[in-house]
C-alpha cells in the first residue's frame, strides 16, 4: 500500500541480485503463492529442509535463499514455510531495523485488537513468518474478519480491497486452485467439499485454522492439536456452516 515493494518485480534478496542467477528471475508474487522453484523440503516426518531451518539455523530467511533452483519460478506449486520466512526477511529489509520489530503491531495487530498476538524471532532477530505466531481465538477471529471486511477494520482501511482479492485468486501453477497469497483456497473443493468454494483459510499447525467463508459472512477459528487423521476439518467446517443457515 505504501509502494515499497511491488510484488511483480524481482524480489530483492541480496542472494539473488545477480541477473545472471536463474533465482532472480523469482518474483514477490512467486514466494507469495509458493510458485518459487527453489529445491526446498517441506516433511516434518524427519530431517529435510523445513526442520533444519525451524531448529537449527540462525537465520532462517537466508537458509532458504541458499537454496539452488530446481524449478522455472512460477511453473510449479509447493509448499515451502522456507518462502514465507524469504518474505519475512524481505520485509525487514524494507522497513529497517529500527521500525522492524514494532511494524506489525502497530501497523496490523493493535490496530485490530490483537493485544494478545506475538511473533517470535529467529536468532538473527528476523520474525519466523512460517511459524510460532501466538494468539486467542478471539484475535484469530479479528483477523480473519479483517479479510472478510475485505481490508476495512473498525472503519479504518488496513489492507487494500485489491489485495484481499487477489488473496483468494488461485496459483496459475497449479490446477487444483489450492492456493492464493499465503492462504490455502477451497476453489477446487480438494479437502473441503462440505463447504462453499470461496473459502479461504490459514492453516496452521496439527488442526489449528482461520476459516473465511465470504459468501457466508463467516469467520471460523479452531484451535487445538490434533493429528490430521484424528479431526475431520471437512465435517466440522461442514456442521458449522449448516448449524449457520438453519
Amino acid at each position: 500500500r505504501d509502494g515499497k515493494l511491488n510484488i511483480d518485480n524481482p524480489a530483492p534478496v541480496p542472494e539473488w541480485h545477480d541477473a545472471q542467477d536463474p533465482r532472480h528471475e523469482i518474483t514477490l508474487k512467486n514466494l507469495l503463492q509458493q510458485s518459487s522453484g527453489l529445491n526446498f523440503e517441506e516433511n516434518y516426518a524427519k530431517s529435510c529442509d523445513a526442520t533444519i531451518m525451524l531448529f537449527k539455523k540462525a537465520d532462517m530467511g537466508a537458509y532458504t535463499a541458499s537454496r539452488p533452483l530446481k524449478d522455472k519460478p512460477n511453473s510449479v506449486f509447493y509448499y515451502s514455510s522456507g518462502n514465507s520466512n524469504i518474505l519475512s526477511r524481505v520485509i525487514r529489509q524494507t522497513v529497517g531495523d529500527n521500525a522492524y520489530h514494532k511494524f506489525p503491531y502497530d501497523s496490523l495487530f493493535y490496530k485490530l485488537g490483537m493485544y494478545s498476538a506475538v511473533l517470535e524471532p529467529d536468532e538473527s532477530g528476523t520474525f519466523v513468518g512460517s511459524s510460532y505466531m501466538y494468539a486467542t481465538a478471539r484475535d484469530w477471529a479479528r483477523f480473519g474478519l479483517l479479510y472478510l471486511n475485505k481490508g476495512m477494520y473498525n472503519n479504518q482501511r488496513i489492507l487494500t480491497e485489491d489485495w484481499v482479492t487477489q488473496t483468494a485468486i488461485p496459483v496459475s501453477a497449479s490446477d487444483k486452485k489450492e492456493y492464493g497469497f499465503q492462504f490455502w483456497l477451497n476453489a477446487g473443493k480438494a479437502d473441503y467439499p462440505s463447504a462453499p468454494t470461496d473459502m479461504y483459510y490459514a492453516d496452521g499447525y496439527e488442526g489449528q485454522r482461520v476459516f473465511v467463508i465470504p459468501s457466508k459472512k463467516l469467520v471460523v477459528v479452531r484451535l487445538g492439536l490434533t493429528q490430521h487423521k484424528n479431526w475431520n476439518s471437512d465435517a466440522f467446517i461442514g456442521a458449522v456452516v449448516n448449524s449457520v443457515e438453519k
